[in-house]
């Protein structure tokens, strides 16, 4: 493909744009244009910002080391980098209980009036966040990831199996099990989550 610069890349699908990468790794940055706020919003709302913005530069460092090994078929990278940075918030387990903890005792801490408290905004009411956060934690962790990319991350059920790799009739049975431990948790609160 040549010499190619970001700015140039940007007319390119995400898996042109990894394929770029490969010769010109200022390539690359195009996905980041394209995904990060994405990838962070999601990182806030499941760990908090005092970790989001390390694991999202964590989880496209990784992407970059292993984009040789991407199936540039794929039109769409964002499968492949909530799977990548699904694995990063894993290593941060404790930290997201804690956090889930602390909103179910509290609420939702003071934060800045930036954009990725507006977006956390959206997702719940604040006199919900403290039940959903009870709900979330009760839930094992692979169906809260399946729960999560769906109804935080907006990753379609064979987008979500794409980035756990997991099949898509696992991703099916894992949100039904979460969506109905939710349910039973919420009782009669009306919030719906991760629901088409």
């Amino acid at each position: 493909m040549g010499v190619l610069s970001w700015r140039s890349a940007g007319g390119l699908a995400d898996g042109q744009a990894v394929e770029a990468s490969l010769t010109s790794a200022e390539a690359f940055a195009v996905l980041y244009e394209r995904h990060a706020l994405a990838l962070y919003s999601y990182a806030y709302r499941r760990i908090g910002p005092d970790v989001a913005d390390d694991v999202v530069a964590e989880t496209f460092a990784v992407a970059f080391r292993q984009r040789a090994r991407y199936d540039q078929r794929r039109p769409d990278a964002r499968p492949w980098l909530f799977g990548i940075l699904t694995k990063e918030i894993s290593r941060h387990r404790r930290t997201e209980g804690a956090r889930l903890r602390a909103i179910a005792r509290h609420g939702e801490p003071p934060g800045e009036d930036g954009h990725a408290e507006r977006v956390a905004d959206e997702v719940t009411a604040r006199a919900a966040r403290a039940a959903l956060a009870a709900a979330l934690r009760g839930l094992s962790a692979g169906d809260r990831d399946v729960l999560l990319l769906i109804a935080w991350g907006g990753l379609s059920y064979d987008e979500v199996a794409d980035a756990l790799n997991i099949p898509a009739g696992t991703v099916r049975s894992r949100l039904h099990r979460a969506r109905r431990q939710v349910r039973a948790t919420l009782g009669d609160n009306p919030l719906r989550i991760g629901e088409e």
